[in-house]
């Protein structure tokens, strides 16, 4: 057989080939709706290239970003990598001091921005000691006004692209070099990067496209509406090129109406998104009297599926809702239960029961459950184990780091506590460490009981993730005060103000006598959650 390498610009080329006049629609931060094609996505990248070349790029550099979904961010998904340097899609929703942490981490050089990051990008700048420039996603006339007054050099991507060839010989790489890059925060320490390479999302993509997965065809309209800083925006920028599917990107735009006027405008079909974003639109049809025809599933992954949403859903939209699931450490997407024939036949109730797992393992993706010495234990559906997974596009260790116990035996521990039926449906029944997972995104319990620790009249803390209606969960907080001393929910949200992302911050802090801990002093958190565990429902009904 020729030997011939698996490269991620091959996917765009593809689409030029097969299907140049495919539309991509982009809601722009500018506040208008732009549309190309293919073949102008393509032309752009060439272009991105040759200005990444003039700025002095080199092969296996790290360029960051924190952008939303949009034409440009996708072009930078593949001039980067396609000109063999490596892109880091950064997770704006991080605080300040996190996001300098893991560009300097990751050594960035360059900082791709959009211009609605840009008071964001200005708190943490004058600390970074790589970047050499920031370039704003937009041409002269929206470059912001925070521009002028950032320490170091500033370009704008427009004025970057403009009279720049719009062919480029691009570098034939190996498949194993390094692709993308993106953080996953863990439960104790800092984030941890997950390197991609251009084989591994070559082959997540067409997975992706298959009908275990995604089934993206040619008269798809997809619309992502997981951000593209999150984990390679599920697959989508790549699958989408290659299955020549219409790819609509909803920019900042993650509200209801918003959602609802691209999904009528450009007939999206396929959605993808956490729980919570179609919730969001759910909450906006019922109050608005809307509808919506074009829709046809929607693909939820981040957290766990919740009954209600499924039924409504399919009975009152007639949409499926199917469930994927993956972590920034499988590529991400692993898992699926798509509408199979042998699926929609079954009873509604024993459908949706389906619906609310994390689905079964497309070709490729492994899957086990073990016991606390790694043996393996039986997928009957009922016996439960920490989950572990391995195929081409999982991760085997973390960027820089050494975590064997992760990656252990040709396998990684996802931490996740699951059972398997003997059908091969997944589910994620616990979690084996104490991260809150809230609207698709990680807190850290830990992180937040550390800062509070740090306030003289706490004596102790305690964070644990509770059932909220929107967000899935949501960290409550509990404080034991010091001897004599006087503590309050509002002296500690005070406290942790501009010291933790506001979507970190607590929905309530609750003053205790005392904190429930084992005979070694650890605390017990699995009796707060039974005993909390609706709190926060409780108190909004």
């Amino acid at each position: 057989m020729q030997s011939s390498q698996l490269l991620i610009i091959d996917l765009l080329r593809h689409a030029v080939r097969r299907h140049p006049h495919q539309q991509v629609v982009s809601r722009r931060l500018e506040g208008d709706i732009h549309r190309y094609t293919y073949q102008d996505c393509y032309a752009r990248t060439n272009q991105l290239a040759h200005a990444l070349q003039a700025l002095g790029m080199q092969e296996g550099e790290r360029v960051a970003t924190l952008a939303w979904n949009t034409y440009r961010h996708l072009e930078l998904y593949y001039a980067v990598s396609g000109s063999g340097a490596i892109l880091h899609t950064v997770n704006p929703r991080l605080f300040a001091d996190q996001i300098q942490w893991i560009i300097e981490d990751a050594a960035d050089t360059w900082l791709f921005v959009d211009i609605g990051f840009a008071d964001l990008v200005s708190e943490f700048s004058d600390q970074l000691t790589t970047v050499k420039g920031i370039i704003f996603l937009c041409d002269e006339e929206h470059l912001p006004a925070q521009a002028e007054s950032l320490p170091l050099p500033v370009y704008c991507y427009e004025a970057l692209l403009r009279d720049q060839p719009d062919t480029f010989a691009w570098p034939t790489i190996h498949e194993d070099s390094g692709a993308l890059l993106c953080y996953t925060s863990g439960t104790t320490g800092n984030p941890k990067g997950v390197l991609s390479s251009h084989r591994a999302m070559v082959l997540h993509a067409q997975a992706t496209v298959s009908s275990e997965l995604l089934d993206l065809r040619q008269d798809t309209v997809l619309m992502p509406m997981v951000a593209m800083y999150h984990a390679g925006a599920w697959g989508a920028p790549y699958a989408a090129p290659l299955s020549g599917c219409k790819l609509v990107l909803p920019g900042a735009g993650m509200n209801g109406p918003a959602m609802f006027e691209l999904i009528t405008q450009e007939q999206v079909t396929v959605g993808l998104g956490v729980p919570t974003i179609w919730l969001t639109l759910h909450n906006y049809l019922r109050t608005s009297g809307e509808t919506m025809e074009s829709l046809e599933r929607v693909c939820v992954g981040g957290a766990a599926s919740p009954l209600g949403l499924v039924q409504t859903y399919d009975t009152l939209y007639n949409v499926y809702w199917q469930p994927i699931w993956g972590m920034t450490e499988t590529g991400p997407l692993a898992c699926s239960a798509p509408p199979e024939p042998s699926l929609l036949e079954r009873p509604a109730a024993e459908r949706y029961a389906i619906q609310t797992t994390a689905g079964r393992a497309c070709f490729g993706v492994d899957m086990q459950i073990v016991d606390a010495n790694g043996q393996a234990l039986p997928h009957d559906g009922v016996t439960s184990g920490e989950l572990r997974v391995r195929g081409p596009w999982i991760a085997s260790s973390y960027y820089r780091r050494d975590d064997a116990d992760t990656f252990a035996d040709g396998w990684l521990a996802t931490g996740d506590i699951a059972v398997i039926d003997a059908d091969g449906y997944m589910k994620v029944v616990d979690r084996k460490k104490d991260v809150i997972k809230s609207g698709g995104e990680w807190i850290s319990s830990l992180e937040i009981e550390n800062i509070c620790s740090q306030h003289p009249a706490v004596n102790e803390s305690c964070v644990i993730g509770v059932k909220h209606e929107k967000w899935d969960e949501r960290p409550l907080l509990f404080v034991v005060a010091n001897p004599r001393m006087t503590v309050s929910k509002e002296i500690v949200l005070e406290f942790l103000q501009d010291k933790i992302a506001k979507w970190w911050m607590p929905d309530d802090v609750i003053v205790v006598d005392e904190l429930p801990h084992t005979g070694t002093g650890k605390l017990i958190k699995n009796e707060l959650r039974k005993q909390y565990a609706n709190y926060l429902l409780e108190q909004h009904s």
